[in-house]
């Protein structure tokens, strides 16, 4: 199995990728509490397009090693680093979904643009998820201190019923996304190590990425949601796509947190459009 070992890590973590396609690469980083198989929709179509497509797991989930700590952003944007070096890629248009749109703000930031030749959020937590006074729509520091009591009290009880937020499973009965996704999820989440869940739900939580916006300069595409439960897009999207230059803004109307699978084929139209750009 390939793995790609980030060796300047406090601890050495050994990252677990799949590489599919020849052309351009397209490195996709997946949400929380997910893996790379989130990804299942875009792949398939990324390649049948011209494209060569990375997915990897996050450190901690998935496949790969998960350390004890180390799981800030900087830290997470370190592996996404080790890929691209490794591999040798050269002019790559990173995609981040929910948490994973952070380490595409925090590569730019830390290792700047010379190798990456566009960027997509796709229903990105970008730029910041908790309410303060000057962020009114975010998520109030009480409900995120229930997450953390919940994962710790009951880490496998709150990963079983937040896939249906995800989805917006309870409105849409069904209709976009089965109950066999939802346990394959479950699945894919409750085999994550406790100890990274708890963390980089801290690192999404707390991290305020609006100095960084202006790091982003390269060509990018966000896409959300506006019926997004879980990260809204007045808090998201709409501040991501008022501090990035130069930036492709699409709403898919209806769209729950988790489009990648209920708006599969809206998603993959808007993205290869942009690849293709």
């Amino acid at each position: 199995m390939p793995f790609i070992t980030n060796e300047k890590a406090k601890e050495p973590v050994d990252i677990f990728y799949e590489d599919y396609g020849s052309g351009q690469p397209v490195i996709l980083i997946h949400g929380w509490p997910l893996s790379r198989k989130s990804w299942e929709q875009q792949v398939w179509k990324i390649v049948e397009e011209g494209f060569r497509c990375i997915s990897y797991d996050r450190r901690g989930f998935g496949t790969s090693s998960a350390p004890w700590d180390a799981y800030d952003y900087s830290a997470l944007a370190s592996d996404l680093h080790t890929i691209i070096e490794g591999l040798k890629l050269k002019d790559a248009i990173i995609v981040g979904f929910s948490m994973g749109g952070g380490e595409v703000v925090r590569y730019l930031t830390d290792y700047g643009s010379a190798k990456i030749a566009k960027a997509a959020l796709i229903s990105s937590i970008i730029p910041l998820v908790k309410k303060k006074d000057d962020n009114p729509d975010g998520v109030p520091a009480d409900a995120l201190d229930g997450i953390i009591d919940s994962l710790q009290q009951d880490r496998v009880g709150f990963l079983k019923e937040f896939s249906k937020g995800f989805y917006n499973f309870d409105d849409n009965k069904g209709d976009r996304v089965s109950q066999a996704q939802l346990d394959y999820d479950f699945t894919i989440a409750s085999f994550a190590s406790p100890r990274a869940t708890i963390q980089t739900a801290l690192a999404w939580m707390h991290t305020d990425f609006r100095p960084e916006l202006k790091n982003v300069d390269v060509p990018t595409l966000i896409v959300h949601g506006d019926a997004d439960a879980t990260v809204p897009i007045e808090t998201s999207a709409k501040q991501a796509a008022a501090g990035i230059k130069d930036n492709t803004f699409e709403v898919i109307k209806g769209a729950p947190h988790g489009l990648n699978s209920t708006h599969a084929e809206e998603l993959n139209k808007i993205l290869i459009s942009f690849l293709k750009k």
